[in-house]
C-alpha cells in the first residue's frame, strides 16, 4: 500500500538515487558499526545503510511506517518521538560506547532535535543529517556574517561541522519549498567543560537584539550578575567568536563559585 506523506510529521521522502548514493558515501558506514537513523521513512537511506552495516537501529514516529520497518530482519525499530529517546541509554542497551547518528530530520523540529542530541554528545561518534540548507548555513557560519547566530555558537562549541552535500527540492517526494543540504558533525575530543545552561542563557541574551550593541542586552545581564571581569560589550553579538563566549561563561562560573 502506498504511503501518503503526512504534513504533521513534516514528511518529505528522498527519491533521488544519485543523491542517496552521495549521502551514503559521505556517511561511509562500515560493517558492525552501531548506527541510529532518525526518521527512516520509506527506507531510501535505510536500505543502503543496512546493506553496508549488517544491522541498524531506526527511530520512527509514524505508526504505519514503523509497522513496515519491523518486517525488515536487520532493523531494530524504536517507535517514538526522537525528542523522548535517551541516546545514552540506547548506547548502553546496544552495548557500545559510541553511536553514529544519521537522518533526514523533519525540518519543523530540526533545531530541537539538534539541541536534544547536544545533551547526549558524550555517546556520539559523529552525526550526518539532512536539513534545510539555511539551517546548516547558520550551524557552520563564521563570526561577522549574517548567518552567525545562537545556533552557530552552541553547536560549534561542541562539534566540528561541515556542509558536505547540496540537495535540491526535486530530490524529494513531495518536493519541499526549500533547498536542503547534508551536514557532518563530529564532536570535539576535548571541549571546554562549560556549564551548558549558563552558556545557552548568555548566548540567548547576546543575540536577543542582534542589530544593537550588546551593552543594551548582555551588558545589562552581566551587571545583574555582578560580573567583575573584562568583556567588550561595545560590539554586536555576531562579532564575538565562539571561544570568547565560552571564556565568558567559564569566567562567570568561576566568579559564582568564589
Amino acid at each position: 500500500m502506498k504511503h501518503i506523506p503526512r504534513k504533521r510529521f513534516g514528511q518529505h521522502f528522498l527519491a533521488d538515487g544519485a543523491i542517496i548514493e552521495g549521502i551514503v558515501d559521505a556517511i561511509a558506514p562500515q560493517p558492525g558499526q552501531f548506527m541510529v537513523e532518525i526518521g527512516p521513512g520509506l527506507a531510501a537511506l535505510t536500505q543502503p545503510l543496512v546493506e553496508r552495516l549488517g544491522q541498524l537501529t531506526v527511530i520512527e514516529l509514524d505508526r504505519d511506517l514503523a509497522v513496515r520497518l519491523r518486517a525488515h530482519p536487520q532493523l531494530k525499530v524504536i517507535e517514538s518521538d526522537v525528542l523522548k529517546v535517551d541516546f545514552a541509554e540506547l548506547a548502553q542497551s546496544l552495548e557500545t560506547p559510541k553511536l553514529r547518528v544519521v537522518g533526514n530530520l523533519p525540518y519543523n523540529i530540526s533545531t530541537p532535535i539538534l539541541f536534544h542530541l547536544l545533551g547526549c554528545v558524550d555517546v556520539i561518534e559523529d552525526q550526518h543529517f539532512m536539513l534545510q540548507k539555511e539551517v546548516i548555513d547558520r550551524m557552520v557560519a563564521r563570526p561577522c556574517t549574517s548567518d552567525y547566530s545562537r545556533l552557530s555558537v552552541m553547536l560549534q562549541w561542541r562539534y566540528a561541522m561541515e556542509n558536505v552535500l547540496f540537495v535540491p527540492p526535486k530530490s524529494f517526494n513531495p518536493p519541499p519549498r526549500v533547498d536542503s543540504a547534508v551536514v557532518r558533525m563530529v564532536p570535539h575530543a576535548t571541549p571546554a567543560a562549560v556549564d551548558v545552561a549558563l552558556l545557552s542563557e548568555l548566548v540567548q541574551v547576546a543575540f536577543s537584539q542582534r542589530r544593537k550593541l550588546m551593552r543594551h542586552t548582555l551588558g545589562r545581564w552581566l551587571e545583574e550578575k555582578a560580573f567583575s571581569g573584562e568583556f567588550d560589550v561595545k560590539r554586536r553579538a555576531e562579532e564575538v567568536p565562539v571561544a570568547q563566549y565560552i571564556d565568558l561563561a567559564l569566567a562567570l562560573a568561576s566568579e559564582s563559585r568564589h
